[in-house]
């Protein structure tokens, strides 16, 4: 056997597979993926249940609402529909480690080494970090837009929401929240394929902030404090992902020959 040592482009010599094969396996990943979403569906479904579900994401603009005042069904299918439609986000969220997984087993054997070091600490933090944004705009935005909101009703009018208005509300908030949470990732990701240089993130800085308060007045009601509380957060993330970026350039590059002789020497 020859002792030449091979170079990072061969890691993955000999380790390609037939195109039905990956059909098959791609088959078998979605559905273990599915299988999860629905095994999280029944337990949701029987406890606490659909009902109890709205009930808790209605939670902050119920607490608003004037004394006696509750949300209303305009359709006649409302009341089945839109609790079943937060029943199945809640449980793909639920599931969403083991989707995550299945994805991340598909992809792992066609990346070399040091794709993985790169890719699956994206996909964890990534994750993570949508769900501290949703986490962020249900705890702390919800209750400040929906008091703002209540304070400049006249007396005249009682707010009774429609169920459907307020869940494309609610998706379209955390939707927002969560992807801006995913600065970091963004500037990682541009920084790693060397798009942009960490000088030049640095000095878009003060671009960014102008840039991060746009979106804000474009994609959350017309209030301060919910606009505050969009663009704050992105400028923080913007300089942690700067921080970020910085880590993952240094213990991701693939490896030099040298290294790899080394790795390989009896």
């Amino acid at each position: 056997m020859s002792d030449t040592p091979k170079s990072p482009e061969d890691e993955l010599a000999g380790t390609e597979q037939p195109f039905v094969q990956h059909l098959m396996e791609l088959r078998d990943r979605l559905v273990k993926a599915t299988l999860a979403i629905a095994i999280a569906a029944v337990a949701l479904g029987i406890y606490p249940g659909p009902g109890p579900l709205y009930d808790i994401l209605a939670a902050p603009l119920v607490a608003h609402l004037p004394a006696g005042a509750t949300l209303i069904a305009t359709s006649v299918i409302s009341p089945f529909l839109v609790p079943l439609k937060i029943l199945l986000m809640a449980a793909f969220l639920i599931a969403l480690p083991v989707v995550l997984y299945q994805v991340w087993a598909f992809v792992a054997p066609g990346l070399y080494s040091h794709e993985k070091k790169l890719v699956l600490p994206l996909v964890i933090s990534s994750t993570v970090l949508f769900l501290v944004g949703v986490a962020f705009c249900y705890y702390f935005v919800f209750g400040q837009v929906f008091q703002f909101i209540q304070s400049f009703a006249p007396k005249s009018i009682t707010a009774a929401p429609d169920i459907e208005a307020y869940l494309s509300f609610v998706l379209t908030m955390f939707l927002a929240f969560g992807l801006a949470f995913e600065v970091p990732i963004v500037v990682v990701v541009l920084a790693r394929m060397g798009v942009v240089s960490i000088e030049k993130l640095k000095a878009f800085r003060s671009y960014f902030v102008v840039l991060a308060f746009i979106i804000a007045a474009i994609v959350t009601p017309p209030d301060v404090v919910s606009q505050l509380a969009l663009a704050i957060p992105m400028c923080l993330l913007y300089e942690i992902g700067i921080w970020a970026a910085r880590l993952f350039i240094k213990h991701t590059q693939a490896p030099s020959t040298d290294e790899v002789k080394e790795e390989v020497a009896p």
